[in-house]
């Protein structure tokens, strides 16, 4: 019961996944993340088989730091939405990925951009969408919600309704949801939501620092 949302604001973007790790009717954790920062400005949302998910993502990750090393500049974010996709269509005649993903990152000169790739190398820029069962209830808020020059609070409530609407209307609902947000200072966390209370990633962050100490 996987959910990734991606939504473009006015100069950011936003990326929100739950947090299940599942198989079959068990729930083994409820803190997976499912959202890899790819570098400093680059954010990948998946959804899918878990060894895939997390094989393929890492695989990304890691040859984008290779190209960054070689070349001494990082890759833009439709260069890597390329190079991504290429490698599923790759994969797709060999041994394919079971992987959906949402590409998020900001660019200098061309700002906050967003590309849905699917299983089968399927890629489009979009301003909003969302992968997994949740998505039959995120995409007709989003196309009554969504403008393009929202706010970074605008875009976390659409979300947070997403969120809502997930857990009110899907059968077997994750519990727990992370949102990161990538922009012009870089890609970090923002909040999860979770079903004992949700709360801001830092404060929650600074929570565990006061437990353990």
């Amino acid at each position: 019961m996987e959910c990734v949302i991606g939504v473009v604001g006015r100069d950011f973007a936003v990326v929100a996944a739950d947090t299940s790790a599942v198989q079959s009717i068990l729930v083994h954790k409820t803190d997976e993340d499912k959202i890899m920062l790819l570098d400093s400005h680059k954010l990948m949302g998946a959804s899918g088989e878990p060894g895939d998910r997390v094989q393929f993502t890492e695989f990304i990750q890691k040859n984008l730091h290779l190209y960054q090393f070689r070349n001494n500049m990082p890759l833009s974010t439709a260069a890597t939405a390329n190079f991504t996709r290429g490698e599923l269509a790759t994969a797709l005649r060999k041994n394919p990925y079971s992987v959906n993903i949402i590409l998020a990152g900001f660019d200098k000169d061309a700002g906050a951009s967003m590309y849905y790739i699917d299983y089968i190398a399927t890629l489009h820029k979009i301003d909003k969408g969302a992968f997994g069962y949740g998505s039959y209830f995120c995409l007709s808020l989003m196309d009554k919600l969504y403008r393009p020059d929202m706010t970074v609070e605008e875009a976390v409530d659409l979300v947070d309704k997403c969120i809502k609407e997930i857990r009110l209307r899907l059968v077997v609902a994750p519990q727990n949801f992370a949102i990161k947000i990538v922009d012009k200072d870089g890609a970090r966390d923002y909040a999860r939501r979770e079903i004992g209370g949700d709360s801001p990633a830092v404060a929650t962050a600074t929570a565990t620092i006061a437990t353990t100490a």
